[in-house]
């Protein structure tokens, strides 16, 4: 009966963090290319009291084994890259990738790089493409003085032209280039929509949009969260469920070990 105090409490633990990550992607269903988690569980260790396969007699031997886990914990947690819906904002700056394949690369003030979904892209007063925190796109995309703000393109190939003033026709800026990894859910989530390498996501594998196995890049468009409202609900009542029925099985236990005390009364 304690044993079981202990496993279920691994359970209600391991539920309660499962409410957290599902509370996260709820909070983030708004987020411009925001990947939900989902929350990865294996069984803790075993204890063996017959092991299989023991002799029996001369000639035969225990089938199956005794065996009594002891609860649950928090194996991983993983980002799905799975592809949210696009939506036309109308907005020159507004960039989305039109497949899960690729990442946008943003220099952090810090000199390092990081990589983003989340193509909600301004002009600051430098004529500098940035993200909404200031933080430059990489390649760097510079506006000259004269051009037209208005007249600003990328093709789908990452092509950026824009037209200047008393010229009629477009005059190539920049080249936006995305990037991949080998494994995308092995990047780190650092928060302001941004990932960073490590060593389970692999180098960087750069590529032209809608080339060499990368999405296309789509302007006007955003990329919405790839949480889904009904399928994050109806984990939150498994969850919560679980999570009572841990709790039960704790006021189980104790109820069983107040009756084998009360029997010397």
């Amino acid at each position: 009966m304690i044993r079981s105090l202990w496993t279920s409490a691994s359970g209600m633990t391991a539920q309660q963090f499962h409410i957290d990550t599902i509370a996260n992607n709820l909070s983030n269903v708004n987020t411009t290319g925001f990947k939900k988690n989902r929350a990865d569980f294996e069984d803790l260790i075993y204890q063996h009291q017959v092991l299989a396969g023991t002799p029996s007699t001369a000639v035969s031997e225990i089938p199956t084994g005794v065996h009594v886990g002891h609860g649950v914990r928090v194996a991983a947690t993983q980002k799905i890259f799975e592809m949210g819906n696009l939506q036309a904002s109308g907005n020159k700056f507004d960039l989305a990738i039109d497949s899960q394949v690729g990442f946008f690369k943003i220099l952090l003030p810090d000199g390092t790089f990081s990589y983003t979904r989340d193509g909600s892209f301004k002009i600051d007063s430098r004529r500098q493409i940035v993200t909404s925190n200031g933080y430059l796109l990489e390649p760097p995309i510079t506006l000259p003085e004269d051009a037209v703000n208005h007249t600003f393109q990328v093709s789908e190939l990452g092509e950026v032209t824009v037209r200047l003033a008393n010229d009629n026709n477009p005059t190539r800026i920049g080249q936006l280039d995305l990037f991949r990894f080998v494994n995308p859910a092995g990047l780190k989530a650092i928060g302001k929509n941004l990932y960073k390498i490590t060593p389970a996501s692999g180098e960087e594998i750069q590529g032209t949009p809608s080339l060499e196995g990368m999405g296309g890049i789509l302007q006007g468009f955003l990329e919405t969260s790839n949480v889904k409202l009904v399928e994050e609900m109806v984990n939150m009542i498994v969850a919560q469920r679980a999570y009572e029925s841990n709790s039960k099985a704790v006021t189980t236990s104790d109820s069983m070990l107040g009756t084998a005390i009360a029997m010397k009364r």
